[in-house]
This record gives C-alpha cells, structure tokens and sequence, in this order.
C-alpha cells in the first residue's frame, strides 16, 4: 500500500483542522496505508521564516516529502486562502516537490464563504509544484467538527459523509498510481 503524509497547516494547538486530519488518517490506515502525521506547527519558525532551506527539520520534511506516495494537505481559511504557516512550508520545498505524488487538499472554516479557496488558492499551488493528479478537495465548516474529550472528533454526518468520499476517491488514486522504486 501506499505511503501518505498527512500534513496540517494549522497554526494552532488545539487545530480542528489538524484533529480532523488525525481523524481521517486513522481511515487510510484502516484501508492498509502508512500515514505519516505532520503539523507544520511543530517545525521551527526561524527555519520557515528566515527560508533556512539546510535546517535539518526543513530537510527532514523534503525527504517525508519525497518518500510520499501521496499527500493529505489541510489548512484552516483564514482572508479568503490557505494559512500562512504552510505557504511558508510550501516555499520551502523544492518547486516539484509534489512530482508523481497523488493529493487530496482540504480546508476547514467559519463560514462557506471561503467554500473556494481549496480551488482558487490551494490547488493552483499544489498543481504548480507538479502534483500529478489532484483529487477532489473538501471544504468542512468548524461547526462540523466537534472536538470530544481526550481529543477525538466527531464529524456531522453530512460532513461525515462527504468527506468519506473524498478520502476514499484518494485512496483509489494512491492504489492506481504506479509504484514508485526507490534510488
């Protein structure tokens, strides 16, 4: 099966965003596929600030990259686009880094005003760092998502439901793309 990193772009410690992801790994992994977490957050400032390309935590994240099969991307909404936090990541990254990778782009909000930033800000980006195929992405509002005690989620069934069809078109991609061999 295939390797997927699942990476939040949420600033935030307590991210719905980022919760959700936790969320919809356990699903993949369900499915047979190695998740890898990963929350920008966690990685340091002065390396996605100062553009620090040689920080070993920015290298360590190239290879996860690379090593990818394919890709969950989310990021809260905030002015209309995708967090600043991962433009800093994606910056970062080498300008095909998403080469022969297989991405499933997801969004959380307040309101649906910001339903299209997944089409008019994420995915131009992603495309534009050579992802080969792009499922479609999800917009969740944050009223869907419900953080439980101990920091699970609970998702309302409309969103629930949407979002298992997405997760499982992106599955589909990951098992009908070619196996990548290693170097």
């Amino acid at each position: 099966m295939a390797t997927v990193l699942s990476l939040s772009g949420s600033p935030s410690p307590t991210s719905r965003t980022a919760r959700l992801l936790r969320h919809l790994d356990a699903t993949l992994v369900a499915q047979g596929h190695e998740v890898i977490p990963l929350d920008v957050r966690t990685l340091p400032a002065e390396a996605l600030l100062g553009a620090d390309f040689g920080h070993p935590a920015i290298v360590r994240t190239t290879r996860l990259v690379e090593a990818a099969d394919g890709l969950v991307v989310g990021t809260p909404v905030y002015k209309a686009a995708y967090s600043g936090l991962l433009k800093s990541l994606l910056d970062l990254l080498p300008q095909y880094a998403l080469a022969g990778k297989t991405v499933l782009p997801l969004a959380t909000g307040g309101s649906t005003a910001h339903v299209l930033a997944i089409d008019y800000a994420l995915r131009p980006v992603l495309s534009s760092m050579g992802a080969s195929h792009i499922v479609p992405g999800w917009f969740v509002l944050d009223r869907d998502i419900t953080v439980q005690e101990g920091g699970g989620v609970h998702v309302a069934p409309e969103a629930r439901e949407a979002l298992g069809g997405v997760v499982g078109q992106f599955a589909t991609a990951l098992d009908r793309a070619p196996l990548r061999v290693a170097a």
